[in-house]
């Protein structure tokens, strides 16, 4: 037996108390701080030309300089594990079903949610009494079927657009932009080419495999830093938005957010006790990626934490869920693009006093269903409700309407979009069984960068023959090794 001896750094954690070193109770006390020091911002009002005073600006800094981190190291990410998880399932010939079986319970709990929106709006009525003044024709962004089919294909091998906007007659500011599903469609086709080209692309491959590694280990660091980044983006919300601004859309704002708890603690919590897992379990595993959802309001950005709760606190083989969960971040929308348009929608028609009837009710379910992925896991869902006011042929001009309340609206949609990231992948590993229960239903200690300095090994798929095998069963040698090789 090899003794093993602490390091300084792990005797210090030992010392401290858990809520310090724990990276839930962290976040809990960054919200609670930078609750406080939100509203201390706002009392403290605007300087000269309504422009925000010093402690509103910091927020800003802070806040907005921490989600432009964690998309920076996103785009390589999403590349590099992608190709990785396609070049992973090699090793199973049940591969194919399993991505078809990802995609279609992506559809299953996205129609569940649109379901719950519609009856939200149905039920609670947000548009009939909306003491708010009609809004100006909008001129934002919008959405159309054709825009997204053509935004599935490349521009450029970097999924990068340009976008210009006038400061002033003079001034044209251009900026630069990842199409966060184009970075996917690449990807995707480099992995499936490495496969067939074979021998040649081992020397890729592997080079791929040390990038993810040395990419994911970044972006652990960057998410070490969600605690401030935390207080600045709660803060910014606060100072910003307040609760003033929620009061003429007061029963908009109770609809939505009653439609995403119903999703949040009600359906998917059924779905995972109806598939003999614990909820407990899946609650405390998924929370710290639901957490970060909520106050980062981006999907894309809390993928490398989604993706490591799954694989270390769910127990989703690697190989499946480095390629499950990459996808669900930018096309996994129940949030966004599911409760959201529908309850907008439904109040829509209701301030602009037009009668939905039941074929609208399904055009409202057959979009969310189907063009969720035009959100691309990006702040903000906009393009979705545009998509789906054009469709039902609603007034774009609706959309200036709900534009003071988004930011507070996008906090629980983000959440609800991260939770179901989390659940698919788990639900579809279990029904393979491929999900390692041990893992599963392991003590949780709120930290899920505990095991940085020695990484456990994550369970790996295993050829079709031993699908019915339990999840426990040791891998074999050749998945063993393939598990090892996407490690490194």
């Amino acid at each position: 037996m090899t003794s093993q001896t602490s390091s300084p750094e792990t005797s210090a954690r030992r010392r401290l108390p858990r809520w310090v070193t724990s990276f839930g109770p962290q976040i809990i006390a960054a919200l609670v701080v930078g609750l406080l020091l939100g509203l201390l911002a706002k009392e403290m009002g605007t300087v000269s030309d309504d422009e925000p005073n010093w402690l509103t600006t910091t927020l800003t800094v802070i806040g907005s300089s921490y989600v432009s981190l964690l998309k920076a190291a996103v785009v390589p990410l999403i590349f590099t594990a992608v190709v990785s998880s396609i070049a992973n399932l090699r090793e199973v010939s049940n591969a194919a079903r399993l991505a078809w079986q990802t995609l279609l319970w992506f559809a299953i709990t996205a129609l569940i949610a649109v379901v719950i929106g519609i009856l939200m709006g149905v039920l609670f009525q947000p548009g009939a009494n909306a003491d708010a003044e009609p809004p100006a024709d909008y001129a934002g962004s919008t959405g159309s079927w054709m825009g997204f089919l053509t935004g599935l294909i490349p521009a450029n091998f970097m999924g990068l657009t340009a976008s210009s906007t006038a400061v002033d007659p003079e001034t044209v500011t251009t900026a630069l932009n990842f199409n966060v599903l184009q970075v996917l469609v690449i990807a995707i086709a480099v992995g499936i080419a490495a496969l067939k080209v074979g021998a040649p692309a081992a020397p890729f491959l592997s080079l791929n495999a040390s990038a993810l590694a040395v990419i994911q280990k970044v972006l652990w660091w960057i998410i070490r830093l969600a605690p401030l980044g935390t207080v600045g983006l709660i803060g910014r919300a606060v100072a910003t938005y307040g609760w003033d601004t929620i009061g003429s859309l007061g029963m908009f704002v109770v609809a939505v957010y009653v439609g995403l708890a119903l999703v949040v603690f009600v359906v998917y919590p059924v779905l995972i006790k109806a598939h003999g897992l614990s909820v407990k379990q899946w609650f405390s595993g998924a929370w710290p990626a639901i957490q970060l959802g909520f106050v980062s309001r981006s999907s894309v950005g809390t993928l490398p934490l989604t993706q490591r709760v799954t694989e270390r606190n769910m127990g989703v083989p690697r190989a499946y869920a480095s390629f499950a969960v990459p996808l669900g971040a930018t096309t996994k929308m129940d949030g966004c693009a599911s409760i959201y348009p529908a309850v907008a929608a439904i109040f829509v028609a209701q301030f602009f006093g037009i009668d939905l009837g039941f074929t609208d009710y399904l055009l409202i379910a057959l979009v969310s269903v189907l063009g969720s992925a035009a959100t691309a896991g990006t702040t903000g869902a906009v393009v979705m409700l545009t998509l789906t006011l054009s469709t039902l042929g609603l007034p774009l001009a609706g959309v200036g309407l709900m534009l003071a309340v988004d930011p507070i609206l996008d906090m629980g949609r983000t959440a609800v979009n991260v939770a179901g990231q989390t659940v698919v992948p788990t639900i579809v590993a279990k029904r393979n069984g491929l999900l390692d229960a041990a893992i599963y239903n392991a003590k949780r200690n709120g930290d899920p960068f505990a095991d940085d300095s020695a990484e456990v090994q994550a369970p790996v798929l295993v050829p079709a023959g031993g699908a019915g095998a339990s999840a426990g069963a040791a891998p074999s040698s050749s998945a063993a090794d393939a598990s090892a090789a996407a490690k490194r």
